[in-house]
């Protein structure tokens, strides 16, 4: 169906397209800041929209977005204050929400898959629950949606959200170090899995995150997935209601999202098809190959909209 090209939003091609049929491109949203996206695959395919969580970028995605792209238009955004993706003036879940719809109408993106991980999982379901008869499914990747997902590690930032000073914020925020960003992607993981994941991804993230505006990105979305927390009941409300097709995909050693958070999907999505992985919060490091053939057996299977429906 073309081009997707969209006069009132101004686009360019970066000079650091990637192979397999991939392209990096920066969107300029209305705001003035510019969104850094990847897409693969023929635009007439269902919608795949890749979320990625903190402190990644849509790097996440490089070793799954090849095969994925066999069944899918695949596109994989750099959140506002990640990646190549400018910072927002005001960071919240629902202004980065408004990007990522942007985005999407720039593209012309009707019905879509959508995936969800971590911080991307606010930002998808907003997404969702805006447009819920364009979902034709839900992929969820170690996402939480339940106060079930919280394990002690939340303390301190469950007391930052009730007392916002400068001591708690300190306390929920001390991860923000190299170290922290390490533990995303190691700690818990059992040793033979771990040795598979090169220092230079988190080291990669580290830097990123130390560009102008991102650590303050970081900051904001501490403070402000208080108020994704505020939504549970409305995600409850929206998925009782429209009962997605839905996958998970998760990673059994995740430090940060609790396994009873599965069966709390579970239960939310009766019909949900369910996979626990010997893998971690970032499951993808290790777990690539099992993962795309999951989802793309998922998308597959999920019957996708009539020719010409976009």
């Amino acid at each position: 169906m073309g081009t997707r090209k969209s006069p009132a939003l101004q686009r360019k091609l970066l000079p650091s397209s990637v192979g397999d049929g991939m392209k990096t491109e920066r969107l300029r949203l209305s705001g003035g800041t510019e969104l850094s996206f990847t897409t693969a695959g023929q635009a007439s395919k269902p919608a795949l929209l890749l979320l990625h969580g903190t402190p990644n970028s849509a790097r996440l995605f490089r070793a799954v977005v090849p095969a994925l792209s066999q069944a899918a238009f695949v596109i994989a955004p750099d959140l506002p204050g990640h990646g190549e993706s400018d910072p927002l003036p005001a960071p919240s879940f629902a202004a980065i929400g408004q990007a990522i719809s942007e985005l999407l109408d720039s593209q012309e993106i009707g019905p879509r898959f959508i995936y969800l991980h971590d911080w991307g999982a606010p930002v998808g379901l907003q997404i969702a629950m805006q447009a819920p008869e364009k979902v034709l499914g839900l992929i969820v990747q170690n996402a939480n949606a339940h106060r079930t997902g919280w394990g002690p590690g939340w303390a301190a930032t469950q007391a930052y959200w009730s007392q916002p000073n400068a001591e708690n914020q300190a306390a929920a925020s001390a991860h923000l170090t190299l170290a922290g960003t390490r533990d995303t992607y190691i700690a818990g993981v059992p040793p033979e899995v771990a040795e598979r994941i090169p220092a230079e991804h988190w080291e990669e993230d580290w830097r990123v995150m130390n560009l102008p505006g991102h650590m303050d990105t970081q900051r904001a979305l501490i403070a402000d997935y208080g108020n994704y927390a505020a939504r549970f009941d409305a995600i409850a409300k929206y998925l009782e209601r429209w009962q997605p097709p839905a996958l998970m995909v998760w990673g059994r050693h995740d430090i940060y999202f609790d396994l009873a958070e599965v069966l709390s999907w579970m239960r939310a999505l009766p019909r949900m098809e369910a996979h626990v992985l010997d893998a971690g919060h970032l499951l993808l490091e290790t777990h690539a190959a099992a993962a795309a053939a999951l989802m793309l057996d998922f998308i597959r299977r999920t019957q996708a909209p009539a020719a010409g429906t976009r």
